[in-house]
């Protein structure tokens, strides 16, 4: 991946393009314009999650974006045998697993890299093996970085929901201790030779503290930007995110 000039990336999650699409059930609007304008607007990456029920970005996404993108692909999905199989077979730049639950809106909480690390560290081996970077998402706790770090993957990322809805809700003191632990967690992984990303639930509001702890190399930021772009159009909710980054960081 490339990076801005303040040497923190910006990877565009578009699944919500695919959510919007899925709703009418019609083939438009394409998540893979949609990629390829947030590519000239100057994203770094294009992260997609395929989920096992297919809500939203769907397997002919995967095929479109591995084909029409010139940035790299992050493609999020659970640790099953059905992802892998596609994982292996695109071979994208980078795969994150993540925790997935029918039931669940999005994404609740960070995976149990310590409690299932044996198994995790056989899933990610064949990935790795195939030239994919391996993320895992994680709370900021020091046994899943620690865990993290034992199973071979390559790349943590911090999840910052909680950190995001108590700002929201108002809730400063422990919004401030949840950035505590952010900061922690990302010296302690780089410290352990992790890759250090975050993201989840960031805003205009929220990323400039995040976007300024050196040890974050890579933002991943979708829902927010998608919205805004409802109202400013995709180039210029990216403008803006990444101005705002690039101010915390310089």
């Amino acid at each position: 991946m490339t990076a801005t000039g303040c040497g923190l990336r910006l990877g565009v999650n578009i699944d919500h393009v695919a959510t919007l699409r899925n709703a009418r059930g019609a083939a438009y609007p394409d998540p893979l314009r949609a990629a390829l304008l947030a590519e000239a607007a100057g994203a770094d990456g294009i992260t997609a999650h395929l989920r096992e029920d297919r809500r939203h970005i769907r397997d002919a996404d995967i095929d479109a974006l591995m084909a029409g993108l010139s940035v790299p692909l992050n493609l999020e999905m659970a640790a099953t045998d059905e992802m892998q199989a596609i994982a292996l077979r695109h071979r994208p730049h980078a795969v994150c697993l993540v925790p997935e639950r029918r039931e669940e809106r999005t994404t609740e909480g960070g995976l149990d890299v310590a409690g299932d690390a044996a198994r995790l560290a056989r899933f990610i081996a064949p990935l790795a093996g195939a030239g994919c970077r391996v993320s895992l998402f994680i709370a900021a706790d020091p046994g899943q970085v620690e865990a993290a770090a034992e199973v071979g993957a390559a790349v943590v990322e911090l999840h910052t929901g909680a950190y995001c809805d108590l700002h929201h809700e108002g809730r400063l003191a422990e919004r401030d201790a949840e950035l505590a632990r952010l900061t922690a967690m990302a010296r302690h992984a780089q410290g352990l030779g992790l890759e250090v990303h975050a993201g989840h639930g960031l805003t205009y509001e929220t990323v400039a503290p995040v976007a300024a702890l050196p040890e974050i190399s890579e933002l991943n930021i979708g829902h927010f930007l998608i919205g805004e772009a409802v109202f400013l159009g995709l180039e210029a909710s990216i403008a803006e995110m990444r101005s705002r980054m690039e101010a915390a960081r310089g």
